[in-house]
Order: C-alpha cells, then sequence, then structure tokens
C-alpha cells in the first residue's frame, strides 16, 4: 500500500502554515515571564493571578495559556475556583532562565531577531543574499558588524548561542577522542559555553577563545567565570590576523556562515598554524548527501540565507573543504541531535 494513502494532506498543509503561530506562542510566554512565574511559585497559579503578577489583561493571558496548555508547555487544573496553570517538565527544563539547559536566550534572538530576517525570505531567495538591510536599515557588508550591531544585540547572541551548547556541547566535543590535544584554540569561540564543557571533559586541556575584541570583552566580563584558568582569550580577526600554533582548532557553528572561497581561505590558515599530528573539528549541522534532509538543517541552510553568507553543507562537502586546505584522515560522527562533528588531521 502506497504510504501516502494515510496521509491527511489538508491536516499537513494547515499543520505547516501555523508553524509560525506555535513558535510566537512559545517566544511570548518565556518574554512575558511566564514558565519564570510558575516555577518560582512552587504551585499551580490561576489565571487572575498570572495575568496581574505579569501585568497584561485577563483576557489576553488566558488565550496564551490555553494555547501553552495546548502546546504541552503547560497543564491546567480546574477547580471549583477557576483554572489553575503550571508548567509541564518540558518548560521547567528548557524554557525558564534559570535552568542550566535554559533555552530562554536562543528563544528570544530568534524571536526578536531572526524572525524580523525571515520576514524577508522572498527576497532573500530572489536576490541570493541575507536581508539584514531590510530588516534593520544596516548593511551586511561587514557581516559581524550588522550581527552585533549593539551590545545588547551582541550579548543576546552570544547568550542564545551558549545555551544551544548547554544541551548539544557534550555530543559533539565526545564524538571524537580529544584528550591528545591538549593545547586548543576555539576560532570564533563567542560566549565560552563550549570551550567550558571542553575543559570540563578534557581535564588537561587548555581551550583560547578566539574572537572579535568587543565578543572576547564581553565574554571575560559577563559569560566565562573569571576562576577558570585553563580558558584563555585571544583577541582578533581570523580572516585577517595570523592564527596561533595549537594542537587542534575547534571551528563550531562557523564555516555554514561562509560560502565556500572564504572557508578554503580560513582552513588553509588553520592548516598552516596547526602542529603536525594536530587537527581541526568542525562542528555543524549535517545534511545527508541527498539533500533530502534532516528538515532541521535544510531549515537552518535557510536561515544562512537570510542572516550570512553561508549555507548547511553536506559531510562530504565539508570533507572535501578540509581536503583542500591540505587535512587527512578525515572522520566524520553523526550524533543524531541537531549538530555532528567532522575531524581532520594534519
Amino acid at each position: 500500500m502506497d504510504s501516502t494513502e494515510d496521509l491527511d494532506y489538508p491536516q499537513i498543509i494547515f499543520q505547516y502554515s501555523n508553524g509560525f503561530l506555535v513558535s510566537k506562542v512559545m517566544f511570548t510566554a518565556c518574554e512575558l515571564g511566564v514558565f519564570d512565574l510558575l516555577l518560582q511559585s512552587g504551585r499551580p497559579l490561576s489565571l487572575d493571578v498570572i495575568a496581574a503578577r505579569l501585568g497584561t489583561s485577563i483576557m489576553g493571558m488566558e488565550r496564551l495559556l490555553d494555547a501553552c496548555v495546548g502546546l504541552k508547555l503547560l497543564a491546567v487544573e480546574l477547580r471549583r475556583e477557576g483554572a489553575f496553570y503550571r508548567n509541564t517538565e518540558i518548560s521547567n527544563i528548557y524554557l525558564t532562565k534559570s535552568s542550566p539547559k535554559s533555552q530562554y536566550h536562543i528563544m528570544m534572538y530568534y524571536s526578536n531577531t531572526v524572525y524580523l530576517c525571515w520576514h524577508y525570505l522572498t527576497d532573500a531567495v530572489r536576490e541570493g543574499r541575507n536581508q539584514y538591510e531590510r530588516a534593520f536599515g544596516i548593511s551586511s557588508k561587514d557581516l559581524f558588524g550588522a550581527m552585533y550591531r549593539s551590545e545588547e544585540e551582541m550579548l543576546k547572541f552570544l547568550a542564545g548561542q551558549n545555551s544551544i551548547w548547554s544541551i548539544c556541547g557534550r555530543d559533539v566535543l565526545t564524538a571524537f577522542d580529544l584528550s591528545p590535544f591538549t593545547q586548543i584554540y576555539d576560532l570564533g569561540g563567542g560566549g565560552g559555553a563550549l570551550a567550558q564543557e571542553c575543559v570540563f571533559l578534557y581535564p588537561n586541556c587548555t581551550v583560547t577563545i578566539y574572537d572579535l575584541p568587543k565578543v572576547v570583552q564581553v565574554a571575560k566580563e559577563r559569560l566565562v567565570p573569571p576562576e577558570e584558568r585553563r580558558i584563555a582569550f585571544h583577541e582578533g580577526d581570523f580572516f585577517k590576523d595570523s592564527i596561533p600554533e595549537a594542537d587542534l582548532y575547534i571551528l563550531s557553528k562557523i564555516l555554514h556562515d561562509w560560502d565556500d572561497e572564504k572557508c578554503r581561505q580560513l582552513l588553509a590558515e588553520v592548516y598552516k598554524a596547526c602542529r603536525p599530528g594536530g587537527g581541526v573539528l568542525l562542528v555543524e549541522s549535517l545534511l545527508s548527501e541527498d539533500r533530502s534532509g534532516p528538515v532541521e538543517t535544510q531549515l537552518y541552510s535557510l536561515n544562512m540565507l537570510v542572516q550570512t553568507e553561508g549555507k548547511e553543507r553536506t559531510a562530504v562537502e565539508y570533507s572535501e573543504l578540509l581536503g583542500a586546505a591540505g587535512f587527512r584522515e578525515v572522520q566524520v560522527r553523526r550524533t543524531g541531535k541537531l549538530y555532528d562533528a567532522v575531524l581532520g588531521r594534519k
């Protein structure tokens, strides 16, 4: 029997059409502090109490809470006094600010920045370029100048990336045994969450976060604990400045920002700096070789179109980029999660 016979095509189309509504419900509940309030209360709260404490209308909050119940982000208990709401486990773990695995910051980045770029997806597809100028009225000739257009926006982005590594960092850093590499450079290491996970997993290593001066300053002052002595910092632009010698270079979600020419340029410089026997670890979301999935990676690639100069790639494409720079013994590990690992050796 053709498997398509069981598909409810109108329902699928409706679900796809409503996808942005679903995410906006979650983003709005996060921004208003619904999940944080319910966690802090330690008990279910009524609609009136939630609306009063968060300073919203009762009518609007009721609809938002009911939508969250439908999405399994909240649970509701009907009492004689009315409806009482509480967080579900998934919300306590991922949507409250205080959770170690909180995704709050990346939610806010998507809601306030990514969404505005996606509004111009049609233009991005027509033109083949990112949409910062339309979305924010600023030039994107300096890509990260546009992305880091204010300290607030930069902090939002860095905190969002840190939240991703709080749940994905261990998977990519243990995809290969990195213990032989003792001096590591995390190129474009941003807020430092991956570096912190690395020194936790491999206590004998040191990690240097190499990033733009203003990123390093924020990471030092606000994101990386000052007592962590195994993490150092290096200010620079790896497309313009020299890359110091090391055993291993981590490029996590770096190459997907750039076209093939820029990737080859960067990897060639990394190869020159790398010690013999050392390597480079790419952390990226890998497309299948026939480009039929995963759907998350296909969507990420569209996001690269509206926000950057790059794209998501297949394992073979990354292997070819590494090979062109001189790296050999390229190995690929699919983690089964959002991000995968590719290791090349010199």
